[in-house]
């Protein structure tokens, strides 16, 4: 004891709470374990089950391929419902942000790869669906220091056509049905193509803008450097010059976008 007051010592007055780390520790672990991040570990889990019973007696029993839809049913549902509640709610964990769309991916690419193995897919549509979602993954990366490119309607119904057209490729479905699962397939075919397409473009655009943003603001950075430095006028000037012809060149760059 000193007998100085809490003041004196730059405390607050409060006593002092005995393993505050291990308390925010807590508080943070805690947070992981959140509903939203709960369906899409359930999703992660529900991949090898899948597989197993989709692949189970060669492939072909009726049954278990339908015990094989349950499960692929209930991972799609469940990617329906993780991100709108990590959004609505303030749910969102780095987790989440890596396991989602892993878990995503995961569920999709093993039920093509399993029916093309079962001969019931051709590999050249798994082949287009898994290239366009690893590379719109890369392009993800390429990007995100620019910023983020939104989900577009396009986008969303590509998801919705890609899960009927697996789901009913998974059942045993046989005459119209199977004919109509076809017809499905090559709409989200096309949409996989067009979206991805359309993905690169906007990718492509976001960076050139970020790199131009980037580029006018080091210029203005310059220009402030050399208005602060003494007997820097006429080299202000002429950086203050080079800047604004930076911010035009961006300008007409980003018309020229516009326009496209």
């Amino acid at each position: 004891m000193t007998g100085a007051p809490a003041s004196a010592t730059g405390g607050s007055g409060a006593t002092p709470v005995r393993g505050g780390k291990l308390g925010t520790a807590a508080v943070n672990q805690a947070s992981l374990w959140n509903i939203a991040n709960l369906l899409t570990m359930a999703r992660l889990v529900l991949v090898p089950g899948f597989v197993m019973l989709l692949l189970h007696n060669g492939g072909y029993d009726p049954a278990w391929r339908s015990f094989a839809w349950a499960a692929f049913a209930i991972a799609m549902i469940t990617d329906l419902f993780d991100g709108h509640l990590a959004r609505t709610y303030n749910l969102v964990t780095d987790f989440g942000k890596i396991a989602d769309p892993i878990a995503d991916k995961a569920i999709m690419g093993a039920a093509l790869i399993c029916l093309s193995y079962l001969g019931d897919l051709p590999w050249w549509v798994t082949g287009v669906i898994l290239f366009r979602e690893l590379g719109i993954t890369v392009l993800r990366f390429w990007v995100i220091r620019h910023g983020v490119i939104p989900a577009s309607r396009g986008g969303k119904m590509k998801t919705l056509s890609q899960g009927i057209a697996v789901g009913m490729y998974v059942l045993a479905l046989t005459g119209p049905l199977a004919t109509l699962r076809f017809w499905v397939l090559a709409v989200a075919v096309v949409l996989t193509v067009v979206t991805g397409l359309d993905y690169v473009r906007q990718a492509i655009v976001l960076r050139r803008q970020g790199l131009a943003a980037e580029r006018s603001a080091a210029a203005q950075e310059a220009v402030e450097a050399a208005a602060e430095a003494p007997g820097s006028g006429e080299s202000a000037d002429r950086v203050s010059g080079a800047s604004d012809r930076v911010s035009g060149t961006s300008g007409a760059r980003g018309a020229a976008e516009a326009e496209r």
